[in-house]
């Protein structure tokens, strides 16, 4: 019964509601080693995995952020000695790729970035909650073709994502802006 006495003569001040707490490192770069048709450089803070799928094939990889809880997954493709329908067939099923995502999508943003090999990459901004917030392919036209997207393995609403997604992105230029096909 005392402690009921004191305890209702205390003041209470609720707590304001607060946000979490991201802090992201800052952003260096280091080049790719695995041997594979292209190289580029990437995060200090991520790893490079082989891709484990069911449907993965030679060359696939994911960029993997353990402290962040992202993965931007590479699939790439040899389309040298292939006619023009091949990198069409490509290009087609990444576009469809993302429009699956048209239905939780409020907008899909796409636009071009002309890299320093000279080769144009098509970039792809999805607003909403999506699970994939980011995507792009690229392509020299005539040998390769790499396309990626960016997952999370959280269940985290997109909008407290925000900084991590934009942190990510700028990686991914980095990556494009690197990107060397061997």
């Amino acid at each position: 019964m005392a402690a009921g006495v004191i305890s209702c003569g205390a003041e209470y001040t609720p707590k304001p509601k607060g946000f979490n707490r991201i802090d992201l490192p800052q952003q260096t770069y280091q080049p790719l080693q695995e041997a594979h048709p292209y190289t580029f450089e990437y995060s200090t803070h991520a790893k490079i995995r082989p891709d484990s799928s069911g449907i993965a094939q030679p060359h696939w990889i994911n960029i993997i952020y353990p402290s962040l809880g992202a993965n931007v997954q590479l699939t790439y493709k040899d389309i040298q000695g292939s006619n023009d329908q091949v990198l069409n067939n490509l290009v087609e099923d990444a576009r469809k790729l993302t429009a699956k995502h048209q239905i939780k999508a409020y907008a899909i943003e796409e636009s071009q970035i002309k890299v320093p090999t000279g080769d144009i990459a098509a970039v792809f901004e999805l607003e909403g909650e999506v699970p994939s917030q980011f995507q792009f392919y690229v392509t020299d036209s005539s040998k390769h073709f790499l396309r990626g997207a960016l997952y999370f393995r959280t269940a985290t609403q997109n909008d407290s994502l925000a900084p991590v997604i934009e942190f990510v992105k700028k990686d991914i230029v980095h990556l494009l802006n690197t990107l060397k096909w061997k």
